[in-house]
C-alpha cells in the first residue's frame, strides 16, 4: 500500500458571471448572476515523490487580467514544506496562463503534458486571437524551451504516471486538456471548471472543440463511477465545502487556502 496525500491549494480568485463563463448562456433563458471563481493547483506527495498538477498564474498576468492573488504558489508550497526545486514532476493539464504561469520556477521537474497540447501551442495556430487570448507568449516560449531541452514527457491518450496516478487526455477546452485520477479523486482541472458544467451539461465559454468538451464530460463521469471516487472541479469555490479536511500546522493565513482531497492509502 502506498500512502499518498492529495491537496488543493487555492491561490487566486475573482468574481465571475454566468454570462461570461458559460458558452451561449443566453440560450438557457436564465437571468445572469455573479459568483466566486477560484484558482487552484494540486499537490500529490508520498511514496518518495512530489508531483504538482499545474502551477498557477504569474502575479503580473493575473493582475493585468483582473485576478486577485491570494498566495504566491511557490510560497504556498514552501509553507507546505515543499521546495520548488525538489518537485519531481509537474503535470500540465493544459497551457493556459493560469496553469503554466510559474513553469520557470520549477527548474528540476519533469514536465508532463499531452502531446497534442504541446504541438498545438508550438504550432501555426497558437497565435490566433480566439485561442491565444487565454495564453501568455512568454509562458508558451518557456514551455517550448523546456521541450527543446528535453524536459518534457508526452501523453498521447492516457498514461499511468506512477502507482495510483492516471492521466487521461480529453481535449475540448484546449486541444490536449488532461484530467488526472489520483487514488480516490479525479482532478478535472478545466475539463470541468464548475460542478454545474457536469451537473447541467453546460460547456464553458472557452472551447477549442465542442464535441470533445462534451466527450470530456462523459469521460469524467465514467471516471467517477467507482464507489468512493470524488470529483474535484478546477475553479469551483464549492471545492472548499465539499472537501472540508484542513491541513494542520500551516503558517498563519495559508491554512484557509489548502484543503486535503485525499490522504488515504491506495493500492
Amino acid at each position: 500500500m502506498i500512502a499518498q496525500e492529495v491537496l488543493a491549494v487555492r491561490y487566486g480568485t475573482r468574481i465571475a458571471t454566468k454570462a461570461d463563463s458559460y458558452l451561449n448562456f443566453h440560450l438557457y433563458g436564465e437571468p445572469d448572476e455573479s459568483f466566486e471563481m477560484d484558482y487552484y493547483f494540486w499537490l500529490v506527495r508520498g511514496a518518495g515523490r512530489t508531483v504538482l498538477v499545474d502551477c498557477g498564474f504569474g502575479e503580473e498576468p493575473g493582475t493585468r487580467r483582473g485576478r486577485a492573488t491570494l498566495v504566491d504558489p511557490v510560497a504556498a508550497l514552501a509553507g507546505l514544506g515543499v521546495d520548488a526545486a525538489a518537485v519531481d514532476q509537474l503535470v500540465v493539464s493544459h497551457a493556459h496562463y493560469d496553469h503554466i504561469g510559474n513553469l520557470h520556477r520549477f527548474p528540476n521537474a519533469e514536465i508532463v503534458i499531452a502531446r497534442r497540447e504541446y504541438e498545438f501551442w508550438t504550432g501555426p495556430y497558437a497565435g490566433r486571437f480566439q485561442l491565444a487570448h487565454a495564453t501568455e507568449p512568454a509562458e508558451l516560449a518557456c514551455l517550448a524551451d523546456a521541450g527543446a531541452r528535453g524536459r518534457l514527457r508526452f501523453v498521447d491518450d492516457s498514461l499511468d504516471l506512477a502507482p495510483g496516478i492516471e492521466l487521461v487526455v480529453v481535449g475540448g477546452h484546449t486541444p490536449g486538456q488532461m484530467v488526472a485520477k489520483v487514488g480516490p479523486v479525479v482532478l478535472a482541472a478545466d475539463a470541468v471548471h464548475f460542478y454545474e458544467e457536469l451537473e447541467r451539461d453546460r460547456p464553458f465559454v472557452v472551447v477549442a472543440d465542442l464535441p470533445d468538451m462534451y466527450r470530456g464530460f462523459d469521460v469524467v463521469r465514467e471516471m467517477c463511477e467507482d464507489a468512493g471516487t470524488a470529483l474535484v472541479a478546477g475553479h469551483d469555490a464549492d471545492v472548499r465545502r465539499r472537501f472540508p479536511d484542513r491541513v494542520d500546522g500551516l503558517p498563519d493565513g495559508l491554512d484557509e487556502h489548502v484543503v486535503r482531497l485525499s490522504g488515504k492509502e491506495i493500492a
